[in-house]
């Protein structure tokens, strides 16, 4: 998992069966600083989240984990909304 930054969203009116009604965002990796690191993503999403926003993201087997054994090629899941986040004395 890692924490991102949602930056965009992505339409596409033709997806693979499986991923109909799957909204995907663009998330940006961040350090817990909240500098931009790492790689950008597309990611699928179904808790609602917006452009702007902190959120968690699974990747790999783990996202694909809550299709409930469909067979859905996403690689990225969005799998919370960060309302905050405490390191030592910093808070987020």
């Amino acid at each position: 998992m890692f924490l991102g930054k949602v930056i965009g969203s992505v339409w596409a009116t033709q997806k693979e069966e499986g991923m109909d009604n799957l909204k995907l965002m663009i998330v940006r990796q961040l350090d817990f600083t909240g500098r931009e690191e790492g790689q950008t993503v597309i990611a699928a999403d179904r808790i609602g989240a917006g452009v702007g926003e902190k959120v968690i993201v699974s990747r790999g087997s783990p996202a694909r984990i809550l299709f409930s054994g469909k067979q859905v090629p996403v690689d990225a899941m969005i799998v919370g909304i960060v309302d905050s986040y405490e390191i030592g004395e910093q808070t987020e």
